[in-house]
C-alpha cells in the first residue's frame, strides 16, 4: 500500500497539470508549427502565390460583363435609312459589328460560334418604316445556348434600333418625363469590382480549410501527430498551436488580396481597414476548424483534400453568392447555403469594398461565422483525442 499510494497521487498530479492551460508550452508549439510552415514550400506556395494566381484569374479571365459581343447586320435594303440604322449598329462600342447581305452568310457562323447573333434589316424596311404599323422593322436572331449573352443581344439591338428611330421623330414633342438610371455602390456596373471582393473569400477558404486539413492529415500520416499528443500539453494547446501559425498566413494573404484589389484592380474600398480585418479574423475561425475537423477524421492527405474540396472550396465557390445570387437559387437549396460561412463573409466584403463600414450587415453575419466556427471547433476537439486509443 506504501508503493501505491505515491503512484496514485503521481497519476493524479499529471492528469491535473495536463489539464492546466500553460501560455509556455503554447508558444513552444506555436514557435514549433511556424517554423515548419515557414520551411514548407508548398505552404508558402498556396499562402502567397496561389492567391495572386486566382485573384488575376478572376479579374481577367472571369467576366460577367457583355463587352464586344461579335453580332452580325445583315443589310438586305439598299434604302438610305436602313444605311443609317447600318451606321448606328456599327457606331456603338457595346457590339463588335460584322456586315453581310445575306443572311445564309451569318447563319453559318452563328452556328460555329463565331457570332452571338445577327439583325436582319429586310429589303421592305424603308415601307415598314413608312406605314408606322405594329410590324417590327426588323428580325433579331440569337445564340440561345448562351442564354445571359443572348438576352444583352436582343436588348442592346432593340436598343439601338429604338434610339435610332427616335431620332427621326425630330418633329415629336419632348418626353414629359425622362428616366435617367443611376446605380449605387457600382456605378459603372463593372462585375470585376463585385467578383474581386468575393475572389478573396475563396482565397481565404482555400488557406483556411484546405491548407490546414492538408497540413494536419500530413502530420498524422507522418506519425508526428501522435508524437505531439503524447506530450504534456493539452488538447487546446494543441489545436491552438497548430492553427494560430495558418490564421497569421491568412491574415497576412487577406491584407495582400486587399492590396491588390485596390492597387492594382481599382476596387474601391469604402469602408475601414479595421472591419475588413475583423470580418477576416472571424472568417478563419470556420475555415479554420472545418480544416482541423477533416483533417482529424480523414488522418489521410488524398481523403482530406478531396473532403476539403467538396466541402469546403465548392460551396464556398457555388453556394456563397460570389457567382450566382442566392435569391435565384431555389428554397431548398437557399436554405443549405445558411451553412456556408463564405455566404456570409462574400456579403461582408462586397460591403466593405463597395458600400462602406454598414454594422447593420456586419454583426449579424459576424455573429452566424462565429457561431459556424465554434461548432466545428466543438466536434473537432471531441475527434482529436488526448489519449490514442
Amino acid at each position: 500500500m506504501s508503493v501505491a499510494a505515491p503512484h496514485k497521487n503521481a497519476d493524479s498530479t499529471a492528469q491535473a497539470d495536463l489539464r492546466r492551460f500553460d501560455l509556455r508550452r503554447l508558444i513552444a508549439l506555436v514557435t514549433k508549427e511556424s517554423y515548419q510552415a515557414l520551411r514548407d514550400p508548398s505552404t508558402l506556395l498556396i499562402a502567397f502565390v496561389l492567391p495572386v494566381v486566382l485573384l488575376l484569374l478572376f479579374a481577367y479571365a472571369v467576366s460577367l460583363d457583355a463587352k464586344n459581343v461579335r453580332v452580325g447586320v445583315v443589310l438586305e435594303s439598299p434604302g438610305a435609312a436602313a444605311q443609317e440604322l447600318a451606321a448606328a449598329f456599327a457606331g456603338t462600342r457595346f457590339l463588335d459589328t460584322y456586315f453581310a447581305h445575306d443572311r445564309r452568310e451569318v447563319a453559318d457562323q452563328l452556328i460555329s460560334g463565331d457570332l452571338r447573333g445577327y439583325v436582319v434589316i429586310p429589303q421592305d424596311f424603308e415601307q415598314r418604316l413608312a406605314q408606322r404599323g405594329s410590324e417590327p422593322l426588323v428580325q433579331i436572331i440569337t445564340d440561345g445556348s448562351y442564354p445571359n449573352t443572348a438576352n444583352y443581344v436582343e436588348n442592346y439591338a432593340r436598343g439601338v434600333v429604338q434610339t435610332w428611330r427616335a431620332g427621326l421623330d425630330v418633329a415629336a414633342p419632348p418626353q414629359a418625363v425622362v428616366l435617367e438610371p443611376r446605380y449605387w455602390f457600382n456605378p459603372e456596373l463593372e462585375s470585376r469590382q463585385a467578383l474581386i471582393p468575393g475572389a478573396i473569400a475563396i482565397v481565404m477558404t482555400i488557406i483556411g480549410t484546405m491548407l490546414t486539413a492538408l497540413v494536419v492529415a500530413r502530420e498524422w500520416e507522418r506519425g508526428t501527430m501522435e508524437a505531439v499528443l503524447s506530450t504534456p500539453a493539452s488538447v487546446a494547446e494543441i489545436l491552438i498551436g497548430k492553427l494560430l501559425p495558418y490564421f497569421v498566413l491568412g491574415m497576412l494573404s487577406t491584407l495582400g488580396a486587399a492590396a491588390l484589389a485596390v492597387f492594382v484592380f481599382g476596387v474601391p474600398m469604402r469602408g475601414s481597414l479595421a472591419a475588413l480585418l475583423l470580418l477576416s479574423a472571424v472568417f478563419m475561425v470556420p475555415a479554420l476548424g472545418q480544416g482541423l475537423l477533416i483533417s482529424s477524421l480523414a488522418r489521410n492527405q488524398f481523403l482530406a483534400a478531396q473532403i476539403a474540396l467538396f466541402s469546403g472550396f465548392l460551396p464556398a465557390f457555388m453556394l456563397s453568392g460570389f457567382l450566382y445570387e442566392i435569391d435565384a437559387m431555389p428554397a431548398p437549396i437557399r436554405a443549405i447555403t445558411r451553412a456556408v460561412p463564405a455566404r456570409y463573409f462574400v456579403d461582408s466584403l462586397k460591403t466593405v469594398f463597395l458600400a462602406g463600414d454598414i454594422w447593420a450587415v456586419f454583426l449579424p453575419n459576424l455573429a452566424a461565422m462565429a457561431a459556424i466556427g465554434a461548432l466545428f471547433f466543438v466536434i473537432a476537439k471531441r475527434a482529436t483525442r488526448k489519449n490514442l486509443e
